[in-house]
């Protein structure tokens, strides 16, 4: 497993930021696991990043042609601590953090034996190994009951189908677990000595009951596991309350700082994208993606095509999920060769072109809409003329048509979307694939001009109990993308052309 760390450094990379002489108080210190790696950064009362108090640690999943996806929880704690020492090591910085947040990539699972040590791997959201546990529990259980009671589907990056797995095929670690976890509470429970589950970590194993926020007992039944195996669960205004004392010896900055329980990182990429409600659609493109809005309020039924997860008793993100946008590109750029003197992005902003092929970019199976977790990609329409241009086209449109299945979905429930915000790597990595987005959506599209925008997330949410009345700062956006009418006829083809393909190879 690689690691790479990269040495702190000024956010000169934008103007969103405030020296910390002028910062406000109380600070933040904000966590952020994802796929490609381990970030930390402070940030002040108003949500803005303190500069020069970053750091990062790249990473990157074991996987398998098996479906194996895995990581390290002990590398990743390793991480996270070697972070906080750096960032954190300034003196100045005594008596200003106020809390410390965390929030990591979802549906992670960690088994911890007597010891509160890991006897497994960290299984990631990506790990496709329990299709047929997966397929033994859609026949056992009522999946639409099971959908209005957790806001999940079954599917294999969900946990009912892999604690089943690990029951059957690991039958020893199975009954060495004492406990079950998510990746952050492993965090927590190696560096603070105890381990909560953030609501919004809860939600995303599926095995939460969106409704009354606790441990939903026939999913736990069907998978053969107790409730007490797994952390008691903490809303997002809750701090943990049992820290030991060993923390603010390590972290002197952090004498007196609150630790909330960890939570699910496309809850901070949307708050911390701008998305606070129902107005604003915000299109998360990193390594995977999502389109998800927050409402202020919980549904009475969740579309077949979509999730909905708690975040607290009154709030909820309603949405759906891609497993592969960045790790698209990625494939395009390990793979595909272009045309001399030509770039990804040049493929993304040239015009659209009759023959494209078409392409369904499950490379990793799928998610929303259709909750096909052992899909794979297809790529269809090629001829003997089609360039790696051609291909490289195609997966951008079949990506921007994904992300159109599950809008078209969330309209329905939420409605009256006004705005749509982008973030994430692969929107910075590839700005084009902003307007093939617009031209799919039919909307205006403004991508967010800053990074990190998880990390602010993380802080925001944490400062709604930290300090409440500061006003937020508002980060930068670029212009909109218009949806460029005379291309309307095009994508709208590739939209069909996409459902029949995915109704004969990936529905049947």
């Amino acid at each position: 497993m690689s690691q790479h760390t990269t040495p702190p450094r000024p956010d000169d990379s934008t103007s969103f930021a405030v020296d910390l002489a002028e910062a406000v108080d109380p600070l933040v210190m904000a966590l952020d696991v994802g796929s490609t790696g381990s970030r930390g950064g402070l940030h002040d009362a108003t949500g803005t990043p303190v500069r020069g108090y970053r750091h990062k640690i790249e990473h990157e999943f074991s996987t398998g042609a098996d479906g194996t996806s895995v990581i390290d929880p002990d590398q990743v704690t390793e991480e996270l601590a070697g972070i906080l020492d750096l960032v954190l090591a300034d003196p100045a910085l005594a008596g200003r953090v106020a809390g410390v947040a965390l929030d990591t990539f979802a549906s992670s699972l960690v088994g911890v034996g007597d010891d509160d040590e890991a006897i497994t791997p960290c299984f990631t959201y990506a790990d496709s190994r329990c299709a047929e546990q997966l397929a033994a529990l859609r026949a056992e259980l009522d999946e639409p009951s099971t959908l209005q009671r957790t806001g999940t589907r079954l599917h294999t990056s969900y946990l009912a189908p892999r604690l089943r797995w690990i029951r059957e095929t690991d039958p020893r670690t199975w009954e060495r677990a004492r406990r079950w976890m998510s990746l952050g509470e492993y965090v927590h429970l190696r560096l603070l000595g105890t381990a909560h589950a953030g609501t919004a970590t809860a939600a995303w194993t599926g095995l939460l009951d969106r409704r009354t926020g606790r441990w939903d007992e026939p999913l736990l039944l069907a998978c053969g596991l107790d409730a007490e195996q797994l952390s008691p669960v903490l809303d997002p205004h809750e701090p943990i309350p049992d820290v030991t004392d060993s923390v603010a010896p390590r972290w002197p900055a952090l004498e007196g700082a609150h630790w909330f329980a960890p939570v699910a990182d496309g809850l901070s990429a949307n708050l911390g994208s701008g998305g606070a409600d129902a107005s604003t659609l915000v299109v998360s493109a990193a390594t995977s993606g999502a389109a998800r809005v927050l409402l202020h309020e919980i549904p009475e039924r969740v579309p077949s095509g979509l999730w909905c997860y708690r975040v607290d008793a009154r709030r909820c993100l309603l949405g759906g999920a891609l497993n592969d946008v960045g790790r698209a590109i990625s494939w395009l750029g390990s793979t595909v060769r272009l045309p001399e003197d030509t770039t990804l992005e040049d493929v993304a902003v040239a015009d659209v072109a009759e023959g494209t092929p078409v392409v369904l970019p499950f490379f990793t199976g799928e998610r929303s809409t259709g909750w096909a977790g052992g899909a794979r990609a297809v790529l269809a329409d090629v001829t003997a003329a089609a360039t790696g241009a051609d291909l490289a086209r195609g997966v951008l449109e079949g990506v921007a048509a994904s992300y159109a299945r599950v809008a078209d979905e969330l309209e329905d429930v939420a409605g009256g979307v006004e705005h749509v915000v982008a973030s994430g790597s692969a929107s910075q990595d590839v700005p084009g694939l902003m307007q093939i987005l617009a031209d799919t959506l039919g909307k205006p599209v403004a991508r967010a001009e800053f990074k990190r925008a998880t990390l602010r997330g993380t802080a925001l949410l944490a400062l709604e109990t930290l300090a409440p009345d500061v006003e937020r700062a508002r980060p930068p956006y670029g212009p909109e993308r218009a949806p460029e009418p005379e291309r309307a006829g095009h994508y709208a083809a590739v939209r069909a052309r996409f459902e029949e393909l995915y109704g004969a190879v990936v529905a049947s």
